[in-house]
């Protein structure tokens, strides 16, 4: 996850004492489990390994290293970066060390369209940097008690995800998403179970699940609408109920959500997407129901 950086951009003064910004690299997992706990993010050290190994950024640590703040970018395709990990301890999230941090990855993705999920401490720092706001991201969570199946859909069949069928989910998702995502994709189909949705024989919709958190996420989804969305979903609750299970939505229908809640997943929080340059992801035909991570999208 290593990058070069000016040597005038390498300290920065916070409080009394001398803060020093580094590339990150993939030793710092403890450093960064340290961070996230901080900030209240219940991930675990397995997330934060996948995370590492599809980014690039930066960690802000204090004179006797411990760290303070992160900033990371997951470049996907040539003219594409999502942000991640943009957290900063809570005492210090008005001293500059957030500020520093996203302006090195800014200056590293330059060129590029961007993405960010802010939570509210990085809403105004995202702001003043320059994105605009796209719309809303819910959080649902719960522990997983689906009742019954939904009634099946005419012409759709939910199938398990095979390795045969990724050429034809990449290129959905790059579709739905708006940028390449294959390399992740790839790496996420072995950490995860996942299905497809064929409307008459033809892939036009996917899910993963895999472990995250304190049990497990959801996504990425894609589907073409509220029916094949609920499908998919269903099939995959199916199979872990009794567990802890997180969905993360952009989607606004009722219909979406409130199957989500009937099935214990309620929404428990909201961040805000935001773009800088191009708006990439489709609003149409296969679209993003689920988040892969908040900061992968």
């Amino acid at each position: 996850m290593s990058r070069s950086a000016p040597e005038d951009e390498e300290r920065i003064r916070v409080d009394s004492y001398n803060a020093t910004i580094r590339p990150i690299t993939p030793d710092d997992r403890a450093l960064l489990h340290e961070l996230t706990l901080s900030v209240f993010w219940r991930h675990k050290t397995r997330d934060l390994d996948l995370f590492m190994s599809l980014g690039q950024g930066y960690i802000a640590l204090d004179e006797i290293g411990r760290p303070l703040g992160s900033a990371v970018y997951y470049p996907f395709g040539p003219d594409f970066a999502a942000f991640g990990l943009v957290a900063t301890i809570p005492r210090l999230q008005a001293q500059g060390v957030g500020r520093r941090l996203l302006r090195r990855i800014l200056k590293d993705c330059e060129g590029r369209d961007l993405r960010i999920m802010a939570t509210k401490p990085v809403y105004w720092l995202s702001e003043a940097a320059g994105f605009v706001p796209v719309g809303t991201i819910w959080q649902h969570e719960g522990v997983a008690r689906l009742a019954h199946l939904p009634d099946p859909v005419s012409g759709l069949e939910i199938c398990p995800l095979k390795a045969s069928h990724m050429p034809v989910v990449n290129a959905l998702d790059a579709r739905a998403y708006g940028a390449d995502r294959e390399i992740m994709l790839n790496k996420l189909l072995d950490l995860s179970e996942g299905v497809v949705a064929l409307r008459d024989g033809v892939v036009r919709g996917y899910a993963m699940m895999r472990p995250f958190g304190r049990g497990y996420v959801i996504g990425p989804l894609v589907a073409d609408d509220d029916d094949m969305a609920i499908q998919i979903c269903a099939s995959l609750i199916q199979r872990r109920k009794g567990c802890y299970l997180r969905v993360d939505t952009p989607r606004q229908s009722g219909h979406f959500k409130a199957f989500l809640a009937a099935a214990g997943l309620g929404a428990l929080d909201t961040v805000t997407e935001m773009r800088m340059g191009r708006f990439r992801r489709s609003t149409e035909g296969p679209v993003i129901y689920g988040l892969a991570a908040q900061g992968l999208g």
